[in-house]
């Protein structure tokens, strides 16, 4: 068989196997593909209503202030995925009035990640830091789980892709610790206790914005517990502190802020309770 007749099929193939050996070198890839996907479906299918120029200021802001961090620091241009991840975030969960509270969010949510530093990670989630303290400062801004509707298609779609990013990362006990401890806890109190309608579970369950976070914020590895025992523990104790948030304050983005808080504790826990420190490819 002439070698040479074959070499051009083989060239397709071969940068075919490149591409995939590099999108699956990074679990980053994964969580931006899927995050886009989220965004298009939501702006496309659901009718959100948000200009695309704040979501484009959203994002442009993130990789700004992310480059600008790595230019004085001299750290390497792939950081840039991180901040775009953020900003994909920001985009699916965050809400604002004003152009100008969303360029506060997103440039507060980098900065978190230089700023706040402990043994070589930072103290929180980029994103989660970013929503809670442009809350707290303007009171201009809010988180929208309802925007997501309910539909099975974002179950789905949401668990499926999250389960794979959280197979690259380790973190699928942080995921289910969290999201076990916080839907069994409403539902015994809200359907068991209280009587109400198991539809009422199941609609919380669909939620996306819920889904969300427990498979891409709460598994953030640069801002979880190193080991793994003590990072179980921690997200079952944070989806405990999520529940008393949602059904002692009424407050419907309760995850969001019982990760703020418990996010304090890892540089603790980190100290008393080592384990293998997780590091971005570079």
């Amino acid at each position: 068989m002439d070698v040479a007749t074959l070499s051009p099929r083989s060239g397709p193939i071969n940068s075919i196997r490149s591409i995939y050996t590099w999108f699956s070198s990074d679990p980053r890839h994964y969580q931006i593909l899927f995050q886009i996907t989220f965004l298009v479906y939501g702006y496309t299918l659901l009718n959100w209503d948000v200009s695309l120029m704040k979501l484009n200021v959203t994002m442009l802001t993130t990789m700004l202030v992310q480059g600008v961090w790595i230019h004085l620091k001299g750290l390497p241009w792939s950081g840039l995925k991180s901040a775009l991840i953020s900003g994909l975030s920001l985009c699916l969960m965050f809400q604002a009035n004003s152009i100008w509270t969303l360029v506060l969010a997103a440039s507060l949510a980098i900065v978190s990640k230089f700023v706040f530093r402990i043994n070589g990670k930072h103290v929180f989630n980029p994103t989660n830091f970013g929503m809670v303290a442009a809350i707290l400062i303007t009171g201009d801004a809010w988180i929208s789980p309802g925007q997501w509707g309910s539909e099975g298609l974002i179950l789905f779609v949401v668990g499926i892709t999250g389960l794979l990013v959280l197979l690259r990362v380790k973190r699928l006990e942080t995921a289910f610790g969290f999201l076990i401890t916080f839907l069994t806890l409403s539902f015994f109190r809200h359907v068991v206790y209280q009587g109400w309608p198991a539809d009422f579970f199941f609609h919380q369950l669909n939620t996306g914005s819920l889904l969300l976070f427990s498979f891409f914020m709460i598994t953030d590895p640069m801002a979880t517990p190193s080991s793994q025992k003590v990072r179980l523990i921690w997200s079952i104790v944070t989806g405990l502190l999520a529940f008393l948030i949602a059904t002692k304050l009424f407050v419907h983005s309760a995850p969001i802020w019982a990760l703020f808080f418990m996010s304090m504790l890892v540089p603790v826990l980190d100290k008393y309770f080592p384990g293998n420190k997780f590091q971005w490819i570079k």
